[in-house]
């Protein structure tokens, strides 16, 4: 795509919005039911296109992408027109007689770009909350995922306003060429990496972004904790969703050096009441990693020597296939690379430290994750995390299903992203929430304008800080 071609789309979208096709209610939520309507009649072709790209059976497809999809499109159609109306607010005394409001306004023409790890839900979940505020929109879905692209590329003009809503492949060249022009709001899910070049290009024109960036997500294990259902729900959430190539997926756990044996113990004993004694490339429950340039890099991870002689259970991988066994560590270096970078893979390392609350200095040591899960049944325990670290979100005694809950903002904090987003907060994400007040033309006073002799001085200082209501009604015109 050349650069005169993404500066038509941009003119495009651009004239939309400025000719007000995308404002009214109707038009909302028509797009946003005809969004519904693609995942449903189109749900076998989204399922198969995320098998070829990421080994995704037809269930975790559904699960996992369509079905939160499909939830966000009720809840913005439930609540649009509620969210669109403008919000009372009170004002003070000295206001009156005055009303307030806060009106949520489109930005307008925005930018959404999406990563592939989650390649139809990461990019339409945003695309949701950007048509119901009521904008007009590109989007960018990664084209490593392939076919999921083709699927995006094919069936969003058939459902969707073409003149409002367009596609366009992420790749390198075009993605430079489009974060040249001027938006009205940039949504980016990606690396921090890229995430300086995106903020770089929007200051250019000043231009607001909301980031999901990810991160080394930790997970603490406390003693007073079931074993068995934490091991499960770590398990789960590791490797029995995406085989780890998530941005909240658990990067590594903590736990107290007698109670490793334990957990470590459960975790094998989950692996294999998932996937078997010993689990293969064919098993359906398994993913396999996206392209061989992210396999190489998962792999290297286990080449290394100081970490390979650490693992516990699994290791095994198969090249042809871009399979990695689930895998476990215990107590690899702490400065080794992969205690240094997010693994986004099926490797689980295992930190020990001789109390729990050491798990705490640790975690503080590192970048603010965009996720932390803390098991445990000591309250104490639980309130001094929440108080005493940063994430983006926390979720005790489960992993990974907080990014399900539409009533939860759902976004990063440090370099695991800024903003929010998920049913009203994505709503508001692409909302401008533009306070209005309305003033009344009665009651002018000549006490508030020049010249200040001091009688109005006087009255005027007291006024300022609420002292005497005499005064005020003065001001205000109320009274002589």
């Amino acid at each position: 795509m050349t650069s005169t071609s993404c500066e038509l789309i941009h003119t495009e979208v651009r004239n939309a919005f400025a000719r007000g096709i995308t404002r009214p209610l109707d038009w909302r939520l028509r797009q946003i039911g005809a969004l519904s309507k693609l995942l449903k009649e189109c749900e076998d072709h989204i399922t198969k296109a995320l098998k070829d790209d990421l080994g995704k059976s037809p269930f975790e497809s559904f699960v996992t992408e369509i079905a939160p999809l499909l939830n966000s499109c009720d809840m913005m159609m439930k609540n649009i027109a509620t969210w669109m109306k403008p919000q009372k607010v009170s004002l003070p005394l000295v206001a009156l007689p005055a009303s307030g409001s806060i009106v949520a306004e489109p930005f307008g023409a925005v930018l959404i770009i999406s990563p592939w790890t989650y390649p139809i839900l990461m990019s339409l979940d945003p695309l949701i909350g950007a048509i119901g505020a009521g904008n007009a929109a590109v989007l960018m879905p990664s084209i490593v995922t392939h076919s999921s692209f083709t699927v995006l590329n094919e069936l969003i003009p058939k459902y969707l306003d073409k003149n409002a809503i367009k596609v366009v492949g992420c790749e390198t060249r075009v993605t430079e060429e489009m974060l040249n022009l001027q938006w009205d709001k940039i949504f980016f899910t990606g690396s921090p990496r890229i995430a300086k070049f995106v903020m770089q290009k929007a200051a250019e024109h000043l231009t607001p972004v909301t980031l999901e960036l990810g991160g080394k997500c930790p997970t603490i294990v406390d003693s007073s904790t079931d074993m068995e259902v934490a091991a499960r729900r770590i398990a789960a959430g590791k490797w029995g969703v995406n085989c780890g190539q998530s941005l909240i997926a658990p990067d590594y756990v903590i736990v107290e050096k007698g109670f490793a044996p334990v957990l470590l113990k459960a975790l094998k004993n989950a692996l294999r009441s998932f996937f078997g004694s010993h689990p293969s490339p064919e098993n359906p429950d398994l993913m396999r990693l996206v392209n061989e340039e992210h396999f190489r890099r998962v792999k290297a991870f286990l080449e290394d020597p100081s970490v390979s002689r650490t693992i516990k259970h699994g290791g095994g991988y198969d090249i042809e296939k871009r399979y990695i066994e689930p895998t476990i560590l215990l107590d690899p270096p702490r400065n080794a690379k992969i205690m240094r970078e997010e693994i986004l893979g099926p490797i689980l390392p295992i930190i020990t430290v001789e109390r729990i609350d050491e798990a705490i200095d640790f975690i503080n040591t590192k970048e603010k994750p965009l996720a932390l899960y803390l098991f445990t049944e000591n309250d104490d325990l639980k309130n001094e995390v929440i108080n005493k670290t940063s994430a983006g979100t926390m979720l005790i005694n489960d992993t990974v299903i907080h990014v399900t809950m539409q009533e939860l903002p759902f976004g990063g904090v440090g370099k695991s992203g800024m903003g929010a987003h998920h049913g009203k907060f994505s709503f508001e994400a692409f909302s401008h929430m533009k306070p209005v007040m309305v003033r009344s033309m009665a009651g002018d006073v000549d006490a508030r304008y020049p010249p200040y002799t001091p009688e109005k001085r006087n009255i005027l200082r007291r006024i300022a800080r609420f002292q005497y209501l005499p005064l005020l009604l003065v001001w205000l015109g109320l009274t002589k």
